[in-house]
């Protein structure tokens, strides 16, 4: 599920992949449901190629937003993104990911991982590390190869 859904870089929010073109991508914000172009260009990233630093390895972004949600009952994060400190933002990342590496983690990360969380929650995005979405439609596996390049 996460494989449609994309961060792209200088644009708030998330986008889903609606269709492919040959120099562009038509994406659909999960905050207004409008849909616009994004080219080739422009750098964007899949969810599913997204890790959070670990001590000892890299954790998929997948099984950070499951924790996530069985610490929040499957509900969203109530929080002020304005009003929070960065103290509490590791404090709370660290009862989901007890070994997040805190020298390459920022606090902008985790605000980023959060609102991404509330907002694929609030869009009913709830499966997080399976193939499929909460209406029960499997994702084709390859039909999103490549579309994301880069990291965060």
């Amino acid at each position: 599920m996460l494989k449609e859904i994309l961060s792209i870089s200088g644009k708030s929010g998330l986008y889903k992949l609606v269709s492919k073109g040959k120099n562009m991508f038509i994406v659909e914000s999960l905050i207004d449901r409008k849909r616009m172009p994004v080219y080739m260009s422009n750098k964007m990233v899949s969810l599913s190629d997204i890790s959070i630093y670990a001590d000892e390895e890299e954790v998929p972004l997948a099984k950070v937003l499951t924790k996530i949600k069985e610490k929040e009952n499957g509900k969203e994060i109530a929080y002020n993104p304005s009003t929070i400190q960065p103290d509490e933002l590791r404090s709370y990342l660290e009862t989901i990911l007890p070994d997040f590496d805190r020298e390459r983690v920022y606090p902008s990360d985790i605000k980023k991982v959060i609102s991404w969380y509330n907002l694929l929650i609030k869009n009913g995005l709830v499966d997080f590390e399976s193939g499929e979405d909460s209406t029960g439609k499997v994702e084709k596996s390859d039909e999103n190869e490549g579309a994301a390049d880069g990291g965060e």
